[in-house]
């Protein structure tokens, strides 16, 4: 029986626990997505280090999975655009089912490993292209055809799995296990396996935005300012980059767009916004390295 599916020993009388020992054992039992994760760094180190050349190419990042897997793709694909600004015709997600699939479950559709091919076939992935496919069986048939199709397109292949040995990180050139072991609710791996999911792709995909330039220091310097939250934000971040006070940096924003970019070059280096854009072009897209510039 696989890991994620067998009964876990350490709370075989759930039902009987009083509600603050239940929501311990719930909570504590993360510790370990958390333990998972750690251990697979040298391997998303890895994924980063060869999904890179192929972005800085133009390609894509295209995620496949299904059921709770799937759903886990479809949130770090959105997130991109308003994070780091990064196009969302170049964060793609195919979940088994289909949009519909997003709110209610599609039963039979990750079982349909055909479907999984067609769906990244419809999509022209090719060698530029990232697919990151997740599974936390490692044996999903959707997320199976999926990769196949993209290995047969050229495309760099990374799949996330919460078993040792599973078949889709078998399958990919660069296989990721986040083996969380069994869940405190047999089998549901919508718990810790899906946190330890969460956590790799946020991991994979943010490494992936500082590698190009997306974060000044620490900071979100390429967000899309596109609510009020966010518009204060680009505000408080041009502010602690460049020691302006409120006026000054809505002001340069504002003349700008609101790009954080250009309005933390602008102020530091005490130039116009079309300057600054030009050293950031210059910089390909890069803060510090616009700073620096002579």
């Amino acid at each position: 029986m696989l890991k994620t599916e067998t009964p876990s020993t350490a709370h075989p009388d759930l039902d009987l626990y009083e509600l603050p020992q239940l929501i311990s054992a719930f909570v504590e039992d993360q510790l370990q997505a958390v333990a998972a994760v750690r251990a697979a760094g040298p391997q998303l180190a890895q994924a980063v280090a060869a999904a890179l050349p192929r972005i800085q190419a133009g390609g894509r990042l295209i995620y496949a999975g299904a059921g709770t897997s799937g759903r886990l793709c479809v949130l770090d694909s959105v997130e991109l655009y308003p994070t780091f600004s990064w196009p969302r015709e170049r964060a793609l997600a195919l979940i088994a089912g289909g949009q519909e699939a997003m709110f209610v479950a599609v039963e039979g559709a990750e079982d349909d490993q055909a479907q999984g091919a067609r769906d990244v076939q419809g999509v022209n992935i090719g060698p530029h292209d990232v697919l990151l496919a997740l599974a936390a069986s490692g044996g999903t048939p959707y997320v199976l055809g999926a990769l196949e199709a993209a290995r047969g397109a050229g495309a760099l292949t990374i799949a996330f799995a919460n078993n040792e040995g599973a078949p889709v990180t078998a399958a990919a050139e660069i296989g990721i296990t986040l083996d969380t072991g069994p869940e405190v609710i047999s089998g549901s791996t919508r718990l810790k396996a899906g946190s330890a999911q969460k956590m790799a792709l946020n991991t994979f995909s943010s490494s992936l935005m500082v590698r190009l330039g997306k974060v000044y220091g620490n900071l979100m310097v390429d967000l899309k300012a596109s609510n009020a939250k966010l518009l204060r934000r680009a505000v408080a971040l041009t502010m602690r980059a460049t020691g302006a006070d409120e006026a000054q940096a809505r002001a340069v924003l504002e003349r700008c767009d609101f790009q954080v970019k250009v309005a933390v070059v602008a102020l530091r280096r005490q130039v116009s916004v079309e300057a600054a854009r030009q050293l950031l072009d210059q910089a390909q897209g890069r803060v510090r390295q616009a700073l620096d510039a002579g």
